[in-house]
């Protein structure tokens, strides 16, 4: 049997206490009664609301009102709406991506990149050997599934910011990924975990700590994989928030 390439990173101080935690909040957030009546509605405002904080991180800051309002400079940017687009179709790739992730990647960047790049580098890697390398092993990574989602997720997610195989807003690819293995794997099977607003909330030290694990060492892996269970433990937060709001009316 080969050896998962992951194994040993939930050894690194903290992670896994980290990890339980936040899958102790997504049980938690995925109990919430108003997710038997209401789930699409929720789903729904999750998945606007993470596409906005993805397009935000990329440099496209709006608020949700204003893009629910239709603001005209919302309504424009490529960016945002390659977001959208991604967040949208991320429950229909779940079982392809197990399968076929090099294919659901490229899929993601031409919903992503769409008006921001050529459209003949569109789904594209970008003509780079280390990039394309790490993108293989990335690939290989994802059909060898062995380890829990959360921390392949946060793998996916870091690999595709270091890693820059696509052109354009590789973030927003990097991102829904990340999201997409949280979801295929079972672990936020509706994909009601909006990550993206604690990177937003904490974008000092999102960026700090995928710049920490690109360099590779177990102090920086550490400080991303430590970032990313505390992302996933914030959607969840952020999901029992949302469902609060939209709660059907007691009878």
């Amino acid at each position: 049997m080969r050896r998962d390439p992951l194994t040993g990173l939930r050894e690194l101080a903290g992670v896994e206490p980290a990890m339980a935690q936040a899958r102790a909040a997504v049980d938690g957030a995925y109990r919430h009664p108003a997710l038997r009546r209401r789930g699409g509605e929720i789903a729904a405002e999750v998945s606007l609301h993470a596409a906005v904080a993805s397009a935000a991180l990329a440099g496209s800051r709006y608020e949700v009102h204003d893009v629910r309002a239709g603001d005209p400079a919302a309504a424009t940017d490529p960016v945002l709406h390659g977001a959208l687009r991604c967040a949208e179709a991320l429950p229909g790739l779940a079982d392809q991506w197990l399968r076929a992730p090099r294919q659901v990647l490229a899929r993601l960047h031409l919903l992503a990149a769409r008006g921001v790049v050529e459209p003949d580098a569109l789904g594209r890697p970008v003509p780079d050997r280390p990039a394309t390398t790490r993108l293989d092993l990335l690939v290989e990574l994802v059909l060898g599934a062995g380890e829990p989602g959360l921390l392949r997720a946060a793998v996916v997610h870091g690999e595709l910011l270091a890693a820059r195989p696509f052109a354009g807003p590789y973030g927003v690819v990097a991102r829904a990924a990340a999201r997409l293995e949280l979801l295929a794997s079972g672990l936020d099977p509706r994909g009601l975990v909006a990550t993206e607003l604690l990177h937003l909330a904490r974008e000092p030290e999102y960026v700090g700590a995928a710049g920490a694990f690109a360099t590779g060492t177990p102090d920086g892996v550490r400080s991303w994989l430590r970032h990313c269970a505390t992302a996933v433990a914030g959607g969840a937060a952020e999901l029992v928030r949302i469902a609060d709001a939209i709660r059907p009316a007691q009878p």
